[in-house]
């Protein structure tokens, strides 16, 4: 590729390169394309465009036409990603100095592309019927890949957890991180050469379609061509192996074509990449970052020390690894050789509609579903995860009723996919339900579904998603056809054996149903649903979250009905009476407390009943959902709840929750009944500090107002000391760790003490003499002191720091640990600090994560220091 000068435009530069270009881009149009419209400069009508076009050549003509139409910009991406993929081809040939290859190396390696291409041509969705083949190049839907770490906290359910994360990275233009399946390779701002990717992505995200797309890719010759070898694995057949292997074993294991060559395909590690998909599901994970190795394909070890070796480099050291990962194990993977991170973020609104398409196949069809999709916000957010989104076109499918009767919470939507299915299996097998009804063989769908059921429940209590044959919870199904429509099925082999492996189509459906066998069957209602104890420790990372939800949902009386009506399941009566006063009197407990109260309120909205809200009557209304960055669905558990009580709201704790004006805007009418309002850790900008200002202008109830650590400077504090000034309700002003600077402090002189009988702005932009200055004042705090209400403030840092994650927990370190040695003469910090520092020993002896524990070892010797 010839660069162009600054003389030239990219237009040009294309017309004057269009012949060279044709012959240089012919063998790998393909990527180039799916690289143009991740970049979004192709729409999905122009890649359709360009295929149907017959023949690479004409492809790449019809390219550089659209790209001429599109203007000078998209010619310059263009020629930009043109030469990066020459590049990425030069650099996979640098030092390779050997002699061309054997014919019988070319002859395997075709070999391996043509078995690769037979075993990803088919796609088989969750409850394809036996025999049915869906063609993946027909079914393939682009999925949003994100570059860079994206760690998700495990403090929630992972599907929740995700919600937030989506948002964040809406929110941070996630556009400019964006990259293709084609790229996972290419090198690291064109220097540091990639050779070890992690791709995780939550449960259903597409991770291992993406691994199929590759394979499938490759063995058309169309993408990955940098590679020679393309081997794959699964976790879930290594989990077979129970007595030492080597790595040559485990590459012929499924692969005996490669036998004759496997020798010089070692021997060209460089040219070789190796997928190793679902290390969640590895029962080895926890014990990966080993120090026992090997360095030879032949050396025999057990499993975990031969992947430990692969991906540390010490086996194999110029091979490509590529592994996926749900976010709940990466913590488990020795991250310190990770080359690229990279998360899948699921599809964008484009690709829904695209899924829709693909799946309905039928133009008019599927712009209606869509249509009644985007109507319900739920519904809409669940698709932008692909499981969820075939989940969804499950029910508008199966269910004609469905847009008289729309779904309004989580488990409506799961209740309305099991009828859906057990309508679809039913109608399928119509003859062969009436002979096993006639012959009394016939079980009935309730049963089924409750053996389902205590299955999926004894799992997720074990966090087992893998269930194999010798199980006995498995062995009870057997010869059950109705399993094959929500469990998927693979069979692992092995010398001398064959082992069927089981799984729930998604792991909320899975979910699902042990909470339908919890809530139908004489099992005792599990343990008040507990948030927030021993988060770091993993005793409660979000596990049971969406289980108590389903619960909830289903032991509601409309959904029981349902249930009832369709399935021939019944709740008893004293459980749902029970739950309800259960749920009833935690609410009471939590509201009195102000303990962390969302996952309560989202059992509350899968309820559907207002009289339930109207039965908590705390004495005084605190809601803490601090700490959470908190998606749609969680606001409108928040507004379902606050909007079903009436009178005055003691406390509301939005700390730490990525909170927005919009959002702020949303729930205006909520926050004019708030006595006390904590707003901190949330990044304030003028427009949210305007909302501020515009709810103090108003407000009667307002007293109390927190904004610690959020980023506001002068000019929104000049903005809120002009509103406060309207209704002087406002009496204390909590501002530690901003900007502001002595001229915005000023602003408030006026004020004080009367209304603000308090203003709190230690750790601001001011200096030793404004300090000084602002210390005459009382009203006015800019430093510690033996205050009681320092105390008051410590124990609540430390309540949450306790509740953290250790990410969080280092966010707030990092805010806390900025303290002068004098300061620490005063009894509460003394035994706030004591306190902080036995909490980071603790974390630190429970930590697996290397650079997690360099972070909090950091500060331990922080604290030790100044004490």
């Amino acid at each position: 590729m010839v660069e162009n000068d600054g003389c030239n435009s990219c237009l040009t530069a294309l017309g004057a390169l269009r012949v060279s270009l044709v012959d240089e881009l012919e063998g790998r149009i393909d990527s180039l394309l799916e690289i143009l419209v991740c970049r979004e400069v192709f729409t999905r009508d122009d890649r359709e465009e360009v295929l149907c076009q017959l023949g690479p050549r004409a492809r790449v003509r019809k390219v550089l036409d659209i790209l001429t139409c599109k203007g000078e910009e998209a010619a310059k991406v263009f020629l930009s990603i043109s030469s990066h993929q020459q590049e990425a081809q030069t650099h996979s040939h640098e030092g390779n100095t050997d002699q061309p290859q054997s014919v019988e190396y070319n002859k395997v390696k075709q070999k391996h592309k043509d078995v690769l291409t037979r075993r990803s041509e088919s796609m088989l969705f969750y409850n394809t019927r036996h025999g049915e083949k869906i063609l993946f190049s027909e079914h393939y839907v682009n999925l949003l890949l994100a570059d860079g770490h994206q760690g998700l906290e495990i403090k929630r359910h992972e599907v929740l957890t995700f919600g937030q994360k989506r948002l964040s990275m809406q929110q941070k233009s996630v556009v400019q991180r964006k990259i293709a399946p084609a790229e996972l390779f290419s090198r690291v701002n064109g220097n540091r050469p990639v050779k070890k990717v992690l791709v995780s992505g939550v449960a259903g995200i597409g991770k291992t379609i993406l691994v199929q797309k590759m394979l499938f890719d490759f063995g058309g010759n169309r993408d990955h061509l940098g590679f020679d070898f393309i081997v794959h694995m699964t976790f879930r057949d290594l989990n077979l192996i129970d007595k030492p292997t080597n790595f040559r074993e485990l590459v012929l294991r499924k692969n005996r074509h490669l036998a004759k060559e496997l020798d010089n395909i070692l021997a060209n590690d460089d040219k070789l990449l190796i997928i190793l998909d679902g290390f969640d599901e590895f029962r080895h994970y926890r014990s990966c970052d080993v120090d026992a190795f090997v360095t030879e394909p032949d050396e025999d070890a057990e499993v975990v020390e031969v992947f430990g070796s692969l991906m540390q480099g010490e086996l194999l050291p110029n091979a490509s690894v590529m592994l996926t990962s749900r976010p709940a194990a990466i913590n488990y993977i020795p991250v310190g050789c990770i080359d690229r991170f990279v998360l899948i973020a699921g599809f964008s609104l484009t690709e829904v509609q695209d899924f829709f398409f693909r799946y309905f196949q039928d133009s008019v069809i599927s712009e209606c579903m869509f249509a009644v999709v985007s109507a319900n916000e739920l519904m809409l957010t669940l698709c932008y995860i692909p499981a969820f989104c075939y989940i969804v076109c499950c029910i508008l499918k199966e269910s004609e009723d469905l847009c008289g009767e729309s779904p309004e919470t989580m488990t409506d939507i799961y209740v309305q996919y099991l009828v859906a299915l057990l309508r679809s299996h039913t109608q399928a097998r119509a003859e062969t339900f009436r002979q096993e009804r006639e012959a009394g063989t016939v079980q009935p769908l309730s049963d089924i579904v409750l053996k389902l059921g205590r299955l999926a429940f004894q799992k997720l209590m074990e966090h087992q998603t893998l269930f194999y044959g010798s199980d006995r919870d498995v062995a009870a199904l057997e010869g059950c056809s109705l399993v094959s429509t929500f469990l998927d099925k693979t069979v692992a082999q092995e010398p001398g054996c064959t082992e069927e492996v089981y799984s729930f189509a998604h792991l909320t459906v899975q979910e699902f149903f042990a909470a339908v066998y919890c809530a139908m069957t004489d099992h005792p209602l599990p343990d008040a649903l507990q948030h927030g104890a021993g988060v770091a420790e993993g005793s409660n990372n979000g596990h049971l979250d969406l289980f108590n939800r389903f619960l909830s949902g289903i032991l509601s009386e409309r959904n029981a009905n349902l249930l009832s009506r369709q399935v021939g399941l019944c709740c008893h009566k004293d459980k749902v009476d029970n739950y309800r006063q259960r749920l009833i009197g935690e609410l009471t407990m939590r509201c009195e407390s102000g303990a962390h109260i969302l996952n309560h309120l989202h059992c509350l909205f899968e309820q559907q009943d207002p009289s339930l809200a109207l039965a908590v009557q705390p004495e005084r209304l605190q809601v803490n959902v601090s700490d959470e960055t908190l998606s749609q669905m969680d606001y409108n558990a928040i507004k379902y709840f606050l909007d079903l009580t009436k009178g005055q709201i003691a406390e509301l704790d939005l700390t730490g929750t990525g909170v927005s004006c919009e959002a702020l805007r949303d729930i205006q009418h909520l926050l004019l009944r708030c006595n006390r309002l904590w707003l901190g850790e949330n990044n304030i900008d003028m427009k949210t500090a305007q909302v501020i200002a515009d709810l103090l202008q108003v407000s009667d109830s307002i007293t109390h107002l927190g904004l610690g650590w959020s980023d506001i400077g002068d000019d929104e504090l000049l903005a809120l000391s002009s509103a406060i000034r309207v209704k002087r309700n406002l009496q204390e002003l909590w501002m530690e760790g901003n900007r502001v600077s002595y001229k915005g402090l000023l602003s408030l002189s006026d004020l004080t003490p009367n209304p603000l009988k308090k203003v709190v702005a230690i750790w601001n932009d001011l200096t030793d003499t404004d300090t000084e200055l602002f210390c005459i004042q009382e009203s006015i705090t800019v430093s510690f002191s033996d205050d009681e209400m320092w105390g008051a403030w410590g124990e609540w840092v430390f309540k949450r720091c306790e509740v953290s994650s250790n990410e969080k927990l280092v966010t707030v370190l990092h805010k806390v640990c900025n303290i002068s040695v004098h300061c620490l003469a005063t009894q509460w910090a003394k035994t706030f600090y004591k306190q902080l520092s036995q909490l980071i020993k603790h974390r630190i002896e429970c930590c697996t994560e290397e650079d997690m524990s360099k972070k909090l070892k950091r500060f331990e010797r922080i604290l030790n220091h100044i004490q």
